[in-house]
């Protein structure tokens, strides 16, 4: 039988819809032995699964429910909103490790929990999921990792869709072609906002206080890598590489007719730079003027992330300088204690010689 899940309440959300009046969202934590993902439930969710679980195992929970206050609100008073935190959390907490499985056993528990379909939450997180709970579960430390995995594997797809994108245009398979290129448009558009909600994790963690500076800097560290990646796939994925046959045919055939309006005296029906160069959809409807200044943009976006990356190396050659300095350091202590024992071995013969003398 599978173990109970772990179970917090990290963190709280106030609801954004303008359309209603606006309440508190407790984002509940489930760490299973494979996976973990968030759920998140109001306090009237919490009631009603009280009363579900009354219904179903006849006997209250090993815990009690935090009561509701009618004077008071959680979205107006911070005070309030962590003692019903705190409270909710022991509440969900005693029904996960009671040793009676009564409550654990019902289908309101495992209906508010999101269980029935484990395979369901579990790609709900890898294929983009839903964004509010990704939102929440960065602010755990164990869930961010986790969500950090998922914009690995969304970077990965995104890479394997342009591969399979470039091997259809080379045999000259365009539906194919297109098919992959949105693949990969979805995959990046995704990996994207995981990387901003990666981003506001890590800022929610360092006001909780729940890591240290070092671990908040590798996490950034991550952070700054999977965007240059997510970058760098995007503009592979907005250029064309080599096209087919029919592809070079028909710039061909445009190069004829812009030599045709050449002679009659006319233009040229694109931009001419020389000798003819596959257009994108960043250049198509731009002039020379346009062009320049988008590869001005490129470099200033190239400078940007090698700056980041010398970041990232000089950070990387102070922990080499400081594991250099501590390895001497270890080297003297070593040197000292073998004078030490040279000195007492010394000591220890001229005691035996004396000893065999008397």
């Amino acid at each position: 039988m599978a173990p109970p899940p772990e179970i917090a309440i990290p963190s709280t959300s106030i609801s954004s819809d303008g359309s209603s009046k606006p309440f508190t969202f407790y984002n509940i934590t489930l760490r299973l032995p494979l996976r973990s993902f968030v759920v998140q439930k109001r306090y009237s969710d919490f009631s009603n699964l009280h009363t579900a679980l009354l219904q179903q195992v006849g006997s209250p929970p090993p815990e009690p429910l935090p009561g509701k206050h009618w004077l008071k609100s959680t979205v107006n008073s911070p005070e309030l909103t962590r003692e019903r935190q705190l409270g909710l959390e022991r509440y969900l907490r005693a029904i996960a490790e009671a040793p009676d499985r009564r409550w654990r056993d019902t289908t309101a528990w495992r209906a508010f929990l999101n269980l029935p379909s484990s395979s369901t939450t579990n790609s709900a997180v890898s294929a983009g999921g839903t964004v509010g709970n990704a939102a929440a579960g960065a602010a755990d430390p164990s869930t961010w990792l986790d969500i950090h995995r998922d914009l690995k594997s969304l970077l990965h797809e995104a890479r394997q869709n342009l591969s399979r994108r470039d091997g259809a245009l080379d045999n000259g398979n365009t539906t194919a072609a297109a098919e992959a290129g949105a693949g990969a448009k979805r995959a990046l558009v995704k990996a994207g906002t995981l990387i901003s909600t990666l981003n506001d994790g890590v800022r929610k963690i360092k006001e909780s206080g729940r890591l240290g500076e070092g671990e908040l800097r590798r996490r950034r560290d991550l952070i700054a890598t999977a965007r240059m990646e997510r970058e760098g796939l995007e503009k592979l994925s907005n250029s064309m590489p080599s096209m087919s046959s029919s592809t070079s045919a028909s710039q061909a055939q445009a190069s004829s007719s812009d030599k045709a309006a050449l002679l009659r005296g006319g233009r040229p029906a694109g931009r001419v730079l020389g000798a003819p160069l596959p257009e994108t959809d960043k250049t198509r409807e731009l002039d020379n003027q346009g062009v320049l200044q988008l590869q001005k943009e490129e470099m200033q976006a190239q400078d940007m992330q090698i700056e980041q990356l010398a970041t990232i190396i000089r950070r990387q050659k102070e922990m080499g300088l400081q594991i250099s300095e501590e390895v001497e350091q270890q080297i003297e202590m070593l040197e000292a204690l073998d004078n030490d024992t040279n000195r007492v071995e010394g000591k220890l013969k001229v005691a035996n010689n004396r000893i065999r003398k008397m």
